[in-house]
């Protein structure tokens, strides 16, 4: 199997040994605590999981600029973002010091996990700036990335460690979300040599369905891992539940059998675009994943990023053998009228647009709201059908 990112073996930071643990969710009273916000405390289930193999813990302030500026931490080891915990002010943390870390996403901010203090820095607005820049391509605050590091405070509290669960994804997604840990023994159980990734924060569509399918058909993969974000979004977009649903409908149908592993991952979108498509691909590779389909505008958001920007990252910035898992190109898309079947759009340049079946997001929501059936070409009607269910119970 393919090996993970830095390390020849993964290196998740959950406390597995329960009488471990239970020790330091007892020490975890006595020490002083701290709130983390949200995109803290998904980094910590990510840490814990092994996504972030080989990462320790959170970055301090000059790794956080290493990468923002050169992708890689002052160490050297490649990483495309920073993975910070960020607080408006720390005046009782010294370096050296445990401190407990509080989950905001938990009903009575339950401990998460204990940090050992390597540093505590305030980052200056030239630093804020810098980070923001190279990770996000722009400062602009209407940015919903951007808006957010922005409200995160400017003081890095850097240091290892040790996580105590994996915040409310067990229990709220108990059949989806899996750890990278999990990932991979299935994959072995699988047999499986050859897998291909598919990164979701939306249902899928029949162009997605199809491009899953020409991934495999194209790399001779045995297997799929779609692979969905269950973590906070922006407004509008569709919660992960109904995702689930639709996505398992699909597979369900229009799959062979043991083919689709369909699971989930405890994160908070950046929408950072192609750094941020450089690290779906890192902790797809920690997942075992040995390709990884990057499209049209991957983890993008508004006109942020150029249509392939999230592709051409990989071919022009990050240098060959960096990573061990490889990115499968995707254009855009979309039903042919004229071919009768899904097609990437680059393959058939005698097609016009009319020639497509092409519908807007904001159209297929109001057909969806409205109760109007989407077309089979566009969505399968099983998927389209828990879909119009949702919308119209708004």
């Amino acid at each position: 199997m393919i090996k993970p990112h830095g390390s020849d073996v993964l290196k998740p930071l959950y406390v597995a040994d329960e009488v471990q643990r239970k020790q330091l969710e007892q020490e975890a009273q006595n020490l002083p605590q701290v709130l983390l916000n949200s995109a803290a405390a998904c980094n910590v289930v990510m840490l814990a999981a092994g996504y972030f193999t080989p990462l320790q813990g959170f970055m301090n302030a000059t790794d956080s600029i290493s990468v923002a500026e050169s992708m890689h931490t002052s160490s050297g080891l490649f990483w495309p973002v920073p993975i910070l915990n960020l607080v408006h002010d720390a005046p009782l943390i010294e370096p050296g010091s445990r401190i407990a870390l509080k989950d905001p996403n938990v009903t009575g901010c339950p401990v998460i996990a204990i940090q050992k203090v390597e540093a505590v820095e305030e980052l200056s607005q030239e630093q804020v700036k810098v980070i923001i820049e190279n990770t996000y391509r722009t400062t602009d605050h209407e940015h919903p990335g951007v808006a957010t590091f922005l409200s995160l405070g400017n003081v890095v509290i850097s240091g290892p460690i040790q996580a105590l669960n994996y915040s409310y994804f067990r229990d709220e997604f108990p059949n989806t979300f899996r750890t990278a840990v999990e990932i991979r023994n299935e994959i072995a159980e699988h047999g499986w040599q050859v897998v291909v990734g598919f990164q979701t924060r939306n249902p899928m569509h029949r162009a997605h369905e199809e491009l899953c399918k020409m991934a495999q058909q194209d790399t001779g993969a045995e297997g799929i891992l779609i692979h969905m974000l269950l973590g906070k979004l922006k407004p509008g977009d569709i919660p992960a539940p109904v995702r689930d649903d639709a996505i398992r409908k699909m597979v369900e149908l229009y799959f062979p059998p043991n083919s689709v592993m369909i699971t989930g991952y405890g994160f908070d979108m950046l929408y950072a675009g192609p750094r941020e498509a450089v690290l779906h691909a890192v902790f797809r590779q920690n997942c075992g994943c040995t390709h990884f389909i990057i499209g049209r505008d991957h983890a993008g958001v508004g006109d942020y990023y150029g249509a392939f920007d999230a592709q051409t990252i990989f071919d022009e910035e990050i240098p060959p053998g960096t990573l061990d898992i490889q990115i499968f190109h995707a254009d855009h898309t979309a039903y042919s009228k004229k071919l009768n079947k899904v097609v990437m759009m680059r393959d058939v340049p005698d097609h016009k647009k009319e020639d497509f079946v092409l519908l807007s997001g904001t159209k297929v929501r109001a057909m969806l709201a409205a109760g109007e059936e989407l077309p089979k070409e566009f969505a399968r009607p099983e998927v389209a059908k828990i879909l119009m269910d949702y919308y119209q119970s708004l």
